[in-house]
């Protein structure tokens, strides 16, 4: 998938220096492969990273230019979860404790390798721990980093706000030091995000407590009638003036990012163009708006770990949102059509 130059320079003005950042950065990548399904009663969600390797993932990114340096399986524990009882409480905790410090691990280990960590779930709980990863990174190096959080949901319920206590509706909460302590003090240290660097992109199915919690936390949230109303481009532009990402114009951030990650889960898109997910909601992204804005995400230069989430192949017809799904990796990678 490519983006015409048209809708490139509406991203920025300065696209010159930020193909050049482009140009510089990892031309490897680390694949780390979770099939955590503990966030939800949706066990299906175990199985999306092998059906993204049926889908050809490594190939996939070795024909746009990339090297796979390395592939890392998560092992994920079994748990007894009641899902059908209503509780307050988190379900699963040491568990999802125990599955997201592994992967915060691999997620630092495979930056400091200079390489960009791609981590492949599984439901979208993984994001506590690839984002703790990224976080000390950046932490020990006294740097920040920005988030670009596709979803339908919010994702920042906490145990008190939540209906249904799973974890998958809570890690951008948790990342923001909301939240059951075994998860938020993760590798030692609260909040793992700023939350003037973090944008929600694409949101249309908020419990109603998140609405408030989204407003409380400071992020900056595109929900789809922004979609409608300003086109992805003007999205994405206003996301990165938002969070303060070097290039973008009339950021209210004294200092600009040079890194950012993103989290991307697969119900942001319209169930009709991406059915193989857990959690469905109608009016999502289409096809081309999905590309459109990890292309132009790409254009920046600052994409430096990535997740793709919440692929649930019980609920697919024939793979196609698994193939989707690594065809949206090599866009966020930069694949282009020249």
């Amino acid at each position: 998938m490519s983006q015409t130059k048209s809708s490139s320079a509406a991203v920025s003005n300065s696209t010159a220096p930020q193909l050049a950042e482009a140009a510089a950065r990892p031309r490897s990548v680390t694949l780390i492969y979770c099939p955590l399904h503990l966030g939800g009663p949706h066990a299906g969600a175990s199985m999306g990273p092998a059906a993204m390797k049926v889908a050809m993932l490594v190939s996939k990114i070795q024909q746009i230019g990339f090297t796979v340096a390395r592939e890392v399986d998560i092992a994920v524990p079994e748990a007894l979860c009641w899902w059908e009882k209503s509780t307050n409480q988190a379900r699963c905790v040491p568990e999802i404790g125990q599955v997201s410090l592994d992967v915060a691990r691999a997620v630092e280990e495979a930056l400091d390798a200079g390489t960009i960590p791609i981590t492949l779930g599984g439901d979208h709980s993984l994001a506590i721990g690839s984002i703790a990863g990224v976080s000390n990174y950046y932490r020990k190096r006294k740097e920040e980093f920005g988030v670009m959080w596709f979803d339908a949901h919010g994702d920042i319920n906490t145990p008190e706000s939540s209906h249904s206590g799973n974890v998958h509706g809570m890690p951008f909460a948790v990342s923001l030091g909301d939240g059951d302590e075994r998860l938020t003090k993760l590798l030692g240290f609260a909040p793992k995000l700023d939350a003037s660097r973090c944008a929600l992109i694409g949101i249309r199915d908020l419990d109603s407590e998140e609405v408030k919690l989204i407003a409380k936390a400071g992020i900056a949230p595109f929900t789809m009638r922004d979609v409608d109303d300003l086109g992805m481009a003007g999205v994405v532009r206003e996301a990165l003036r938002r969070v303060g990402a070097e290039g973008s114009q009339g950021s209210a951030h004294e200092s600009k990012l040079r890194n950012f990650h993103v989290s991307f889960d697969l119900d942001v898109i319209d169930p009709d163009v991406a059915p193989g997910v857990s959690t469905a909601s109608r009016g999502g992204l289409s096809y081309r708006e999905s590309h459109h804005a990890l292309e132009l995400l790409a254009d920046t230069g600052m994409v430096a770990s990535i997740d793709i989430v919440e692929l649930n192949p019980a609920r697919d017809l024939r793979n196609q949102t698994a193939e989707l799904a690594v065809d949206l990796v090599q866009s966020v990678l930069g694949k282009n059509i020249l």
